[in-house]
Order: structure tokens, then C-alpha cells, then sequence
């Protein structure tokens, strides 16, 4: 006896259904862009939308990012899986920027924050133009792992509430966006305060900065 085996056998209409969906799929993601780089995590711009991912995260656009560090990102899009650099876009026509630029919008009592690193730490800052170095809590600091009482320099800080011991030291990266700036001055401040990481001056004047009504836009300077 012969047996047969009964296949089913999908409509045509569903067929190009799942070819449309998967054609959709494929398309729905036109271009990523390494924003910031952190150990096991990256900031990503998504068609437009800022996106943190951890190692083996998938944002909900389908973009995977594999691995990171603070000398890239191995990126997975469409099944393909690559390494980028800071400021690297995929996808799309791709052109490299020639000029790093982040771009930072007042909150509503007009205070420029933004999400940054240092020494490839995730940190909370606050842009201070009248602060003439970064600045930081011991607190902070010690989250952080910063040595400033092996090798920081004694020194002192006016603040609002006065005059506070500090020590200076000289941070080995700071990043903030697509911008990443080597060997910058810094204050670790005794105590808590501030609360947030200040990104003064000793960052904020080796980069271009303007004022484009509530939004400030840095750039690197090349």
C-alpha cells in the first residue's frame, strides 16, 4: 500500500503576506548611530530615537547590540553582525561625520543635564559654564574609582555654601555624546555634594559651544 503524505499547503495571499511582513522587517530600521560608549553598554540613535542597550539587548526596533566598550560596539542588524566605532552610522548612506556633536536641551528651569561617562562610567552631569573644571563629590568620585586621595593634589573650592577642601586630578576620559575629550582637569569635592557630576569648563572650553534658544549644541574641535 501506498501511503501518502497530506502537505498543507498555505494560500497564495498568505505567502505574500509573510513576504510583505518580512520585506517590512528588513526595511523598518534605516539607520543606527554609536552615540556614547560604556563597558557592556551603548547608546545608540535609532531613526532618530536615543536608545540605551546592554550587552545582549535587543532595542524594539530588532537592533542588537552583541558587545560594547569604550573602543566600540558589535552591532547586529538584518542578521549581520559588525563592529563600529564612536560616531559610526550603519545603514542608510552612510557618511561619517567629520565634526563629533552632542546636543543637549534645557528641562523646565532651563538647567542643561545629560547622561555622560568617565573612565567608561556611566554618570548624571549637569553643564556649568561658571564652574572652571569638572567637579564631583568624594562620593561620586569613589563610585567611580578615582584614586584622588593617592594621586590627587590638595587644594580648595568656593561653593554656595562656602569654602570646601578638595583635591585635583586628571580624569583619563570624559564622554559626553559623540564627543570624548583625554586628560581632563577635575575636582573631587569633600563630602556629598554636588549631587551631580558639573561638566565645567576644563571640558566645556576645548569644545564648541552654542546657544540655539533652549537647546545648547557642543562640538568637537578639529
Amino acid at each position: 500500500m501506498i501511503r501518502y503524505r497530506v502537505i498543507r499547503q498555505l494560500p497564495l495571499a498568505g505567502l505574500l503576506l509573510g513576504c510583505l511582513l518580512a520585506s517590512t522587517a528588513l526595511l523598518a530600521v534605516e539607520k543606527v548611530r554609536v552615540m556614547a560608549l560604556f563597558a557592556d553598554k551603548a547608546m545608540l540613535q535609532i531613526d532618530g530615537k536615543q536608545r540605551l542597550l546592554k550587552a545582549g539587548q535587543r532595542s524594539p526596533e530588532g537592533v542588537l547590540l552583541v558587545s560594547a566598550d569604550a573602543n566600540g560596539a558589535v552591532i547586529e542588524m538584518d542578521g549581520r553582525r559588525e563592529r563600529y566605532g564612536l560616531g559610526s552610522q550603519v545603514g542608510g548612506h552612510f557618511a561619517q561625520r567629520q565634526m563629533a556633536e552632542v546636543k543637549i536641551w534645557a528641562d523646565t528651569k532651563g538647567a542643561y543635564n545629560t547622561m555622560g561617562s568617565i573612565n567608561g562610567r556611566m554618570v548624571d552631569m549637569l553643564v556649568d559654564t561658571g564652574a572652571t573644571s569638572v567637579a564631583m563629590s568624594e562620593v561620586e568620585a569613589k563610585r567611580l574609582g578615582i584614586p584622588y586621595r593617592i594621586k590627587g593634589e590638595k587644594t580648595g573650592v568656593r561653593t554656595a555654601s562656602g569654602f570646601a577642601r578638595a583635591y585635583a586630578v586628571t580624569l583619563d576620559q570624559v564622554q559626553v555624546g559623540e564627543l570624548t575629550l583625554h586628560q581632563v582637569d577635575a575636582v573631587v569635592v569633600e563630602g556629598n555634594s554636588p549631587h551631580r557630576v558639573l561638566l565645567g569648563m576644563s571640558f566645556l572650553g576645548r569644545v564648541n559651544m552654542q546657544h540655539k534658544g533652549s537647546l545648547m549644541v557642543l562640538q568637537s574641535k578639529f
